[in-house]
């Protein structure tokens, strides 16, 4: 008997299925899906470079941001004392709001309430925030708040709490605005003046971590065909030399770090240039001259410098729904990038890591804090009952001219339900006790202070809303994208209102 070609097809289908399918990555090398996103329809990935490419040693930067930032506020005129003062560099965490008016420092969830806040490193009791804040949602005017939205911000926190703590005594008036605006200025003018990355430069594997899986990693997005660019604020010279310490000498295949990359574009003033659509690109020369000529056309192996999007598009040639970009700070590369074209996005979070061991630390104190949720549900409903029950009972009673044979009885049924409520409220409260110091514990194991960055309580926090919200893609770190295939069918979560 001959068998069919059919027969022959049908018979290697079943042999692909019976072929074991790899289960999915462990969670701390994960890539997390909000959104579809199939990697075969994508056709260019672009990066960041600061925290996303280079990830940085964060208690050597912010100590480096510090010192420095140090020095320039004694030199307009704040206290030497702040030059040998202790600075808490585990207080902050991104996500964070400045109020420039009173001096605080806020944790909001994702309707802008706030759920946390502190004065300098002093947290407010229930009734001075309630006080300051519960009132009405907090809206983020930038004239009042600052967001702490990247991990580059957080020596800003940390060196305004501590000046707080230091100068606001009960004789002194401090212009909170004002100082947060110098702390702000004497960070901004350290990094301008290249004092900072100088230093950096100097011992780079201080400050930066060197992960030898990037290298393969970007070649393994090359073989797949997809184009890669850089894209990055940082300087062209900056750029060279961290680069340079990353991928040098990384694969055989690659002379230079530039060979990785179809376009390199530097300075470029992120997120306007995802906003603005009249600015040309400059190619930076060897020497770091500007080529006077106006860019036409965008090489492998250049260096070029500012630009917009529009142009970026004009001439790469690339449309926006073929681009995964990748990079770390919420408002300039992933909420404008995601506004102001249709490019999809990858955001590096990598506190992430901490938030997956908490997690898996957490998983009997997790549990208990849902079951306890559902217990109050459960009470609460009861509750809701006997209390419909009694005033329908307790109405009958009322009635004039009610049958007096029965109202010794229904008045007995009166004193049962009010018992029965009144041990719910027991049970009520007692659940509640439970829950709430459990949720402390929980948050506390977090962070110290402010418990999940991604979260507030059960709620997101507006940090995790704003990931969940316009970050297609998160993950800790970009070589983690070494664990998919280029043709990987990433898929969001079902997502549930409440009444499914």
């Amino acid at each position: 008997m001959v068998r069919r070609d059919s027969d022959h097809q049908q018979l290697a289908l079943l042999a692909d299925l019976a072929v074991p399918i790899e289960g999915q990555p462990p969670p701390r090398s994960r890539i997390y899906c909000n959104r579809n996103l199939r990697l075969d329809q994508i056709d260019m990935v672009g990066f960041d470079m600061d925290y996303t490419l280079a990830l940085y040693k964060q208690a050597e930067m912010d100590r480096l941001s510090i010192e420095a930032t140090a020095k320039k506020l004694v030199a307009k005129g704040y206290p030497d004392t702040l030059l040998s003062m202790t600075y808490r560099t585990n207080f902050p965490i991104r996500g964070l709001l400045v109020d420039k008016r009173l001096g605080n420092v806020l944790k909001t969830d994702r309707y802008r309430y706030v759920k946390k806040a502190f004065h300098g490193t002093r947290e407010l009791t229930s009734d001075e925030r309630r006080q300051a804040y519960q009132l009405k949602r907090v809206r983020p005017d930038p004239r009042r708040y600052h967001s702490i939205d990247s991990l580059f911000a957080l020596s800003e926190v940390t060196v305004f709490c501590a000046v707080v703590d230091a100068l606001d005594t009960p004789l002194s008036q401090v212009d909170y605005g004002q100082l947060f605006d110098d702390v702000r200025t004497c960070i901004d003018e350290a990094h301008r003046d290249g004092s900072l990355k100088e230093i950096i430069t100097s011992d780079l594997a201080r400050y930066v971590e060197h992960d030898p899986d990037l290298a393969p990693t970007l070649h393994k997005l090359r073989s797949a065909g997809k184009r890669l660019f850089l894209l990055t604020n940082s300087e062209p010279y900056y750029t060279d030399a961290v680069m340079g310490f990353l991928l040098q000498g990384g694969l055989p295949e690659y002379p230079s770090w530039k060979s990785y990359f179809d376009i390199i574009i530097t300075s470029a003033s992120k997120p306007g240039f995802f906003m603005r659509n009249d600015l040309s690109f400059e190619e930076v020369q060897s020497n770091g001259q500007l080529q006077p000529q106006r860019v036409k056309e965008l090489q492998r192996g250049r260096i070029y410098r500012g630009g917009c999007l529009a142009e970026f598009e004009k001439l790469s040639g690339e449309p926006g729904d073929s681009v995964l970009y990748v990079g770390d700070h919420i408002y300039g590369d992933v909420l404008r990038a995601k506004k102001e074209s249709a490019w999809r996005t990858l955001m590096i979070i990598q506190e992430l890591t901490d938030e997956l061991t908490a997690m898996e630390k957490l998983t009997t104190e997790i549990a208990r804090v849902d079951k306890l949720e559902r217990r109050l549900t459960a009470l609460q409903d009861g509750l809701r009952e006997r209390q419909t029950m009694l005033k329908a009972l307790q109405k009958v009673l009322d009635e004039p001219g009610a049958h007096s044979e029965r109202t010794v009885e229904r008045q007995a049924a009166r004193l049962r339900l009010r018992r029965g409520i009144d041990r719910i409220r027991v049970q009520i409260k007692a659940v509640e006790g439970e829950h709430a110091e459990l949720e402390a514990s929980v948050e506390r194991a977090f962070h110290p202070f402010w418990g999940s960055a991604l979260k507030a309580a059960s709620e997101l926090s507006s940090f995790g809303e704003q990931v969940e919200r316009y970050a297609c893609l998160y993950t800790d770190r970009v070589t983690n994208l070494m664990q998919y295939t280029a043709g990987h069918y990433f898929r969001g979560p079902r997502h549930r209102m409440a009444h499914e």
